[in-house]
């Protein structure tokens, strides 16, 4: 299986999305310790992330996609994260010798509730991108499963961090961004409280949002009553 594909991000309330793809030939050369992201800490996955992109035999690929695109009345979620995946996929194997005729197979971690379904969109969104074969399985729970999968969850849940710890640095402390996280909740409120609007990285079509500025526009209203 030369190439795995996972995702970070998909449900926060704040910031992008991101997907990430690792095409190598022989899966020996990944390093000790991969594992799905969410069961290692901060500071491993970041050493494994830079490991993997240090090792010349190993290709990686990333995409990302913005609070904008999610907010897209026009596109919804599993469609975002199909696209994700294949600009990943298509990252990471370019350049890749197109004169085989022999597929490229890949596994990616489901995002949608029929996996097969999800392979199937991700090999057809990948189709216009990448002159090559390639034979795409999906499976909920990869990340878990294959290590390949597992460093790809790596790659992408230290982008979503950095991407996260960017927003702080400029905004203050904004938490996790998942809608669970009393620290984003508190920050949210405490923007929208200030400023009347949401926050340029919230993904203002999540229930979260709308619910915390649909809020603070009532309590506006009540001290004019």
């Amino acid at each position: 299986m030369p190439f795995g594909v996972d995702e970070a991000g998909k449900g926060p309330a704040l910031g992008s999305m991101f997907a990430a793809a690792v095409f190598l030939e022989e899966s020996a050369v990944l390093p000790d310790g991969i594992a799905d992201s969410k069961r290692l800490a901060p500071a491993r996955r970041e050493e494994l992330a830079a490991t993997l992109r240090a090792d010349d035999r190993i290709r990686v690929g990333v995409a990302e996609i913005t609070t904008a695109t999610i907010d897209d009345p026009e596109t919804n979620m599993n469609a975002l994260a199909v696209s994700a995946h294949a600009t990943a996929i298509a990252d990471a194997l370019d350049p890749v010798d197109s004169n085989s005729s022999e597929p490229l197979e890949g596994l990616c971690d489901a995002c949608d509730t029929d996996a097969d379904r999800f392979a199937r969109r991700v090999a057809e969104a990948c189709a216009p991108e990448i002159d090559r074969s390639l034979e795409i399985d999906a499976r909920h729970g990869a990340d878990e499963e294959s290590r390949l999968v597992g460093a790809a969850s790596v790659i992408a849940k230290v982008e979503r961090d950095a991407h996260v710890a960017a927003i702080a640095e400029e905004y203050g402390e904004v938490g996790s961004g998942y809608p669970s996280d009393p620290t984003t909740r508190e920050f949210l409120e405490s923007y929208v409280a200030d400023r009347g609007e949401l926050p340029p990285f919230a993904r203002a079509s999540w229930s979260t949002c709308a619910d915390v500025l649909a809020a603070a526009e009532q309590t506006g209203l009540g001290r004019f009553q």
